[in-house]
């Protein structure tokens, strides 16, 4: 415990979004909290899904954040993003928060799984119940993929138990939406009445996209 102390005061943290010092125990910086909070944010209605609800673009802070997140295993990240989605959303009643599954050989890689991490701090954040009903199959990835392959051949997604019947899906990223679309086709299928969504950030086109 010491030795972190005294090492901490000779090597500040480093913020996960811009790498400029910033107080032990923080993830990010002052500056990159405040240009987090000033985001533009939006929502708009996805077909096939209805609402979602994103805090920031994909780009600048938004985008750095999700990286550190996903590639940099900056796990505290995921309460920061979790509160960006909640201060985004209205206040609409919601049952219980979903993630969006991972693909169980990039959860294997990573040994996480982001959306997971974010859906379990905005439950808490929210006082809501994070369920897990959903698991998702192995296929091509959605990186670097264009829309129009993304939308024909969307991942594989299923319930493995019981859903309500108002339920909030949560990921990082908004790209073309067709992995939401099956997670929410799904939930349809198994009984829930209303899906939302809420994401971090939006990507503004295909390049560069995060999922």
């Amino acid at each position: 415990m010491l030795a972190r102390a005294v090492s901490t005061l000779l090597a500040p943290p480093l913020c996960a979004a811009c790498a400029a010092p910033c107080p032990p125990g923080e993830p990010i910086c002052a500056n990159c909290r405040r240009a987090l909070a000033t985001a533009p944010g939006g929502s708009a209605d996805l077909p096939g899904l209805g609402p979602v609800t994103w805090a920031a673009p994909y780009r600048g802070v938004g985008r750095n954040l999700v990286t550190a997140l996903k590639f940099g295993h900056r796990l505290p990240l995921a309460p920061v993003l979790a509160r960006a989605i909640a201060a985004s959303l209205g206040p609409a009643p919601l049952a219980a928060i979903v993630p969006v599954p991972a693909a169980p050989s990039r959860r294997r890689r990573r040994g996480f799984d982001p959306a997971e991490l974010i859906a379990s701090a905005l439950a808490a954040e929210l006082g809501l119940r994070r369920l897990a009903p959903l698991e998702r199959g192995d296929g091509p990835r959605q990186v670097g993929r264009r829309r129009a392959e993304r939308l024909a051949d969307p991942p594989r997604v299923w319930t493995v138990a019981p859903v309500p019947e108002r339920l909030l899906l949560v990921d990082d990223v908004l790209t073309t939406g067709a992995t939401l679309r099956a997670c929410a086709a799904a939930l349809r299928r198994a009984g829930a009445l209303e899906v939302t969504a809420g994401v971090f950030a939006r990507a503004l086109g295909d390049r560069g996209a995060a999922a």
